[in-house]
Parts: structure tokens; sequence; C-alpha cells
């Protein structure tokens, strides 16, 4: 799995702008100067600003978290909504087959006690898969570049970067009543020549990711309310 959940020391000073929101990172201080600046938020957040205690695998010694998203919590409604009826159905369908007898004259005694089992146990997979392909899909914008983390398995995931000088253009689409309602939408990163350009999909505040993003290039490290 992606270490992106690890904290490390690391020497960083925080200077202080006149909106208390924004920080420049900057190499030369202890670390714990930082983590009084850094905000607390839970591990189930899809958007962080400046997240204390945040590490990914590549990250350098002196780079800097400063956003960390994942996909809106609504997106995961459809496969949660799946995982209900799943849960639900043996409840109500092993009844009806145990009243009307269809199986028992087919299937030995043991195998309809086993059959439930099997289901619950195929129903946890197909929770768990979907949690943690959105638990550890992950975008990170630090003070050096952008990290887009897609997570397939326990076995294999793919870690795609770009620095922040190569980047030429952010923009982002939001559309629909769902979109705009629980604004969440798709950033896109448009960087220079052939390098590969990121799209950051279903996050949460898209416009501000957006400006944010602009921020940090223009700024350096900076990141606003």
């Amino acid at each position: 799995m992606p270490e992106i959940f690890t904290a490390k020391d690391h020497h960083v000073t925080v200077a202080s702008t006149s909106d208390p929101d924004k920080t420049s990172v900057k190499s030369g201080t202890p670390a714990d100067v930082t983590k009084a600046k850094r905000k607390k938020h839970s591990m189930l957040s899809a958007f962080m600003v400046r997240p204390d205690g945040i590490r990914f695998e590549t990250q350098e010694d002196k780079e800097d978290v400063l956003l960390l998203m994942r996909q809106h919590i609504i997106t995961n409604l459809g496969w949660v909504t799946i995982t209900i009826l799943l849960v639900i159905a043996p409840v109500i369908i092993l009844p009806l087959i145990i009243q009307t007898q269809v199986l028992p004259g087919i299937l030995p005694l043991g195998y309809i006690v086993l059959l439930p089992i099997l289901w619950y146990l195929g129903t946890a997979g197909f929770a768990l898969t979907n949690f943690l392909q959105w638990y550890y899909n992950v975008y990170i914008v630090t003070n050096e570049r952008i990290v887009d983390i897609d997570w397939y398995s326990l076995l294999f995931k793919q870690l795609s970067s770009a620095q922040l000088n190569k980047i030429q253009d952010v923009t982002y689409k939001q559309g629909g009543i769902w979109d705009s309602f629980f604004d969440f939408g798709n950033v896109f990163i448009q960087t220079a020549g052939s390098e590969e350009n990121f799209e950051f999909e279903a996050v949460p505040h898209p416009e501000r990711v957006v400006r944010q993003i602009d921020e940090i290039i223009e700024g350096k490290g900076e990141v606003g309310p």
C-alpha cells in the first residue's frame, strides 16, 4: 500500500504572512514549528489543507504536503448501496427458499448453511476492495510538484508526478445538479511539452483546488484559505 500516512521528522521554516491561513515553507528550522501551523484532519477526509503527519513514499526531505485530496465521499454511495442490498438479500431470500423447500431436495443441508457464509465473505471482500480503492487513490500537491497515486490492488499501484514549473494551465469542470449540490468536480492540469497531463476526478471544492494550486505555483509554497 502507498505509504502516505506516516510521519517523518524533517527541517522546515514556516514564515507567517498577513493572512494566518497562508504559510510559506522553506528549509532551515525544526519540524515542530511546522506542526504547530499544520491542521489536524480526519483520515477519512477527502480534502486536507496542510495536513499534519502525512507523507508519501517518494516524498523528498524538504518537500512539504500542502494539499491532499481524494474523491468526494458521496462517490461511494453506489457501492455502499450495493453492499447493503447484498447484506440484506440472504435474510429475505433464504427463508423463502426454506419455506418453499426448493433446494433441500437438490443440495445437501451443509451446502445450504455454507452458501450464506460464502455470500457474506464475498460481500465483505467487495466492500473492502471498493473502500481501499477510494482511500488510497489520492491526489497530492506539494511545494515542489503534484502527485497522482492510483491504487489498484495490494500488489500494484501507480504513482505519477509533475514539477510545479511544468504546469501550464489548471481548470475544472463541474456539471449537473449532483456535482453542484455536493460541490465536487474534475480538476484538469495541463503540463508542458511531452509531460503527462493530470486529472483529479470528483474532488471536493474544485474551484478552490484550482485557485490554491495557482497560488502555490505563483507563491511557491503558499496556501490560501
